[in-house]
């Protein structure tokens, strides 16, 4: 399908990338993935994977018809940093998150990457006569958009390509301008202001002009945000009538904030990101849904420094400010788990469940609960539900496996264990386990030909890969040797 957008006697079509098939596209995104999964840990809470793909739907749902099927990921990587991948993959690093201030900024980076995707503008890139094989192409598109700055970045790309052949993989002023003006009509037709765009880039110019030699990823891929501003702000000049802020809806904040508050106290400096929320709670300036979000994020804060009873007590004023934010009683259930207070924290899960039937962090939350009241056939049955909607969730496949092996089924644990290991990049354990599964006869027929499925493919996407193993990590899970996910890149729903 080809989309044509028109505006001021400006058109941006999708261009057709001849020499690059869809079906080449998805192999690249695969590989890509696979790649990604081992040099990175990803925020894949039920919460955090549900809100960004949720917002991911919603543009989708207003550019239209698509190749692929989109996924949208969240990194733990301090860089200002997001990128379109081949085959509709999405990646947003937690620096990205921590410097934008609300839904709308986060939106217009979303789009503005979808817009890459639909125009297809890596996959035009793509010229089958660079001679490299699809894993070095995964490798070089990995390093230069996820990190081509850092270390991480740096081993991905080594031994990936050619260099002058990786610098055509960046996006040229057209590709931009394309993508941008294609966030700009979706911005508008979600009812979202226009003025997000305005306001990220006006982040990137003035990121740009603070690092000055240490240009970050987003920056090298996305380049000259100076000439991309002033094209957004003579976009919005010329609207006629002008636009106003009475015709965008007022976005509410409130899962932004949890999902920015959530990941940031796992990742910064607990002293420095205290200072920051207090003083945000003490700003005058500030909203009243940003101080009493400040106020979650303290929360979080606490529950990481396993201050319980201090983390409880900010949430339930949280709670009391916004009592109609169901998912909140799942965070006050967690913390009263972690106090030993299991039937305080069923009644609490349970409530925010009945509210919201589709709140997975709720239901993942309750098989935790069920799990330390020995009730094993409930917990179970959440668990594979989790497992069934979010197929892509490492934890869900540990706590499955968990289950498997204290029932003594110990071909199905390894399974399990074995999906737990692939989403984590833990790759050897992963083939440690999967071997042992196809030797088990006894387990179901359609467990053992997905096992056999993900050990090929992690052959086939080894074969071209040259990134060095993570033997840090491999040795950390080799101590632990405990149990449990299914490759991303399939898709597949686990066998019950």
């Amino acid at each position: 399908m080809i989309l044509v957008f028109s505006m001021l006697n400006l058109s941006c079509v999708r261009p057709v990338a001849a020499s690059f098939t869809v079906g080449d596209e998805r192999e690249v995104g695969e590989a890509l993935l696979y790649q990604v999964r081992l040099a990175f840990s990803l925020f894949d809470d039920p919460d955090i994977s549900q809100y960004i793909n949720d917002l991911g739907a919603d543009v989708l749902g207003t550019a239209g018809s698509q190749y692929f099927n989109y996924h949208f990921f969240v990194i733990n990587d301090k860089e200002f940093n997001a990128f379109a991948a081949p085959s509709g993959l999405i990646f947003f690093h937690s620096g990205l998150l921590e410097t934008i201030d609300n839904e709308d900024e986060l939106v217009s980076v979303m789009a503005h990457e979808v817009g890459h995707v639909v125009s297809r503008h890596i996959a035009s890139r793509m010229d089958k006569g660079m001679k490299v094989g699809i894993a070095a192409l995964a490798l070089a598109i990995a390093g230069i958009a996820l990190g081509g700055g850092g270390v991480a970045g740096q081993a991905l790309l080594t031994g990936s390509m050619a260099g002058n052949q990786a610098l055509n993989l960046h996006f040229s002023r057209q590709d931009e301008e394309e993508a941008d003006l294609l966030s700009y009509g979706w911005m508008k037709k979600l009812g979202r202001d226009p003025d997000a765009m305005e306001k990220m880039l006006q982040i990137m110019r003035r990121i740009t002009r603070y690092r000055m030699g240490q240009v970050p990823p987003y920056l090298l891929t996305h380049p000259d945000p100076e000439a991309r501003l002033g094209y957004i702000q003579s976009l919005i000049a010329i609207e006629n009538p002008p636009l106003s802020k009475q015709q965008f809806r007022q976005t509410d904040n409130f899962a932004f904030l949890r999902t920015k508050y959530r990941i940031l106290s796992q990742v910064e400096d607990e002293g420095q990101f205290r200072n920051f929320l207090s003083n945000k709670i003490s700003d005058p300036q500030a909203t009243p849904l940003e101080r009493i979000m400040a106020k979650y994020g303290l929360s979080q804060v606490e529950r990481e420094a396993s201050n319980y009873e201090r983390s409880q007590a900010l949430l339930k004023e949280v709670i009391a400010a916004l009592p109609d934010k169901s998912i909140l009683l799942v965070d006050l259930g967690r913390g009263e788990l972690a106090l030993g207070h299991k039937d305080k924290a069923l009644e609490l899960i349970l409530k925010a469940s009945h509210q919201n039937p589709a709140d997975l962090w709720a239901v993942f939350q309750l098989a935790k609960v069920y799990q330390e009241l020995g009730n094993t056939k409930e917990a179970e049955g959440n668990l594979l539900t989790v497992a069934d909607e979010m197929p892509e969730y490492s934890k869900v496949y540990y706590e499955i496996g968990q289950l498997r092996s204290d029932q003594g089924k110990k071909g199905e644990s390894s399974y399990y264990l074995g999906k737990y290991y692939l989403y984590g990049g833990r790759i050897k354990l992963a083939k440690e386990n999967f071997k042992h599964v196809v030797k088990d006869a006894s387990l179901p027929r359609q467990m053992l030909e997905d096992a056999v499925s993900i050990l090929a493919t992690i052959k086939r996407l080894e074969d071209g890969s040259k990134l060095p193993t993570d033997q840090k990590k491999e040795k950390e899970d080799e101590r632990k040797q405990r149990l449990v996910p299914s490759p991303i890149w399939s898709q597949q729903k686990s066998p019950r």
